[in-house]
């Protein structure tokens, strides 16, 4: 029995003890995804067994559209006290979703100091720091001794997300250090924490994007990274699990967007939002394949005299393609990693020129030596093999060069780059093809 029949039987038993037990032995993404398969009847049959932790625990991991059935199907004083339990970033992500009434609605019965705090991070964007910070953390005086530091992250650490590093600030609140909680339990009672402190403390503005602060996270091997403002007081702090979730949305993203299809699609979606998001970049791919019927339609009287021009051209084309999406992904993970601009790393186009000369010759001589056995004709072998080194040369330029070019225009180099590559590619391994066979074209009949 999978684990949504056993949740449906309890439901029909109302049977709580098998429920603790499988709450116990079960993961709440996993019960999550369980309850995407239910009826709204159902859903709020199994939420009335519930204690209030055990429904923040399922709402935390569960997907938006599982969320914002749950919250429509809770009372108001029910999703406040689960709200009790849960970080305070995720209660703004999960109150950004929901219509502003409702959002207001549960501010309103919410404490003070809680409603305070989230409604100065649905102030940020969802892709800044700002956005993905949680104000649970340990921040003490620089001037506080051990015994009485342990005694603050006893009271205050039942209510933090981290409680590994205790962030440390001066009197006027600004951030002067960190210091590790290993390091506060063996230090003696009357050491300060200025004495043991980290003073090299790395933070960001709540304004910086969520990829930059991943990258530094990444970089630096960080476990929390604090969030502060322009006085640099402390805002709050960014997880690691957080920053893993921000890892895994920029790489969909990047992906989804390399192929033209918008970041927030996935399967299960409406046809007519499928329709929406993808139809606009098939017309914009319709107009480059214009571009590359026109090249062709330029050598129609060549074409004609020898068929066998026909056959190779998509050769030419897709291989050009092929090396130039290899140049692009690895660019463009560069790009996302901070580890290349366009202002000191462009001489490095010059390798993927060599590549695309390096590849172009093997992969062309192969071709060529085919044609050459299927049509008996060496020149028509000469032609594709010198088409394809100069295609696959073009390739490794402009598939080198675009993302660096759009990302100095600040745009993102994962939407269009494929775009640009593909016209590109297609109509210089067609007009390479097409020229030298019309400038030879004696030798090919």
């Amino acid at each position: 029995m999978n684990l949504k029949e056993s949740l449906l039987n309890i439901i029909a038993d109302r049977d709580r003890q098998q429920l603790s037990i499988i709450l116990e032995d079960s993961y709440p993404i996993d019960i999550a995804a369980a309850l995407s398969e239910f009826e709204d009847d159902e859903l709020t049959q199994f939420t009335a067994l519930l204690t209030a932790k055990e429904i923040a625990s399922i709402i935390e991991e569960s997907d938006e559209e599982l969320q914002q059935k749950l919250l429509g199907l809770l009372d108001s004083s029910k999703i406040v006290t689960a709200f009790s339990y849960m970080s305070s970033d995720d209660i703004a992500d999960i109150l950004g979703i929901l219509d502003i009434s409702q959002r207001k609605e549960l501010l309103k019965r919410m404490r003070i100091s809680d409603s305070k705090d989230i409604q100065m991070l649905l102030g940020y964007g969802p892709e800044t720091a700002g956005g993905i910070m949680t104000t649970q953390y340990i921040a003490l005086k620089n001037t506080l001794n051990m015994k009485d530091a342990l005694q603050e992250i006893r009271r205050i650490g039942p209510r933090t997300e981290i409680i590994e590093t205790i962030f440390v600030v001066d009197q006027h609140t600004e951030l002067v250090g960190k210091a590790d909680l290993r390091d506060i339990l063996i230090a003696s009672e009357d050491t300060k924490l200025e004495e043991i402190m980290d003073e090299n403390v790395l933070s960001v503005h709540p304004e910086t994007d969520q990829e930059e602060v991943s990258l530094i996270v990444s970089k630096y091997d960080l476990k929390v990274l604090p969030v502060v403002n322009r006085k640099n007081a402390i805002l709050g702090i960014i997880t690691i699990d957080d920053v893993i979730d921000v890892i895994v949305e920029e790489h969909t993203e990047d992906l989804l967007m390399l192929s033209g299809v918008s970041k927030d699609e996935k399967v299960g979606n409406s046809i007519s939002m499928s329709v929406q998001r993808r139809l606009p970049w098939l017309f914009i791919n319709l107009m480059t394949a214009f571009l590359a019927s026109f090249t062709v339609s330029l050598f129609e009287d060549v074409i004609v005299q020898v068929v066998a021009l026909a056959a190779a051209m998509p050769i030419v084309a897709g291989m050009g393609g092929n090396a130039g999406s290899q140049t692009l992904s690895v660019v463009i993970r560069s790009i996302a990693l901070g580890e290349i601009s366009i202002k000191k790393d462009w001489k490095f186009v010059i390798n993927e020129v060599a590549l695309g000369l390096i590849n172009g010759l093997a992969t062309g001589f192969i071709t060529g030596l085919i044609l050459f056995i299927k049509y008996d004709n060496i020149y028509l072998g000469i032609i594709i093999l010198v088409a394809m080194i100069g295609n696959l040369i073009i390739a490794g330029f402009f598939g080198f060069l675009i993302p660096l070019i759009l990302s100095k225009m600040n745009l993102d180099p994962a939407i269009s780059s494929s775009i640009f590559l593909t016209t590109t590619t297609d109509v210089g391994g067609f007009f390479i093809f097409l020229g030298l066979a019309k400038l030879f074209l004696p030798l090919l009949l």
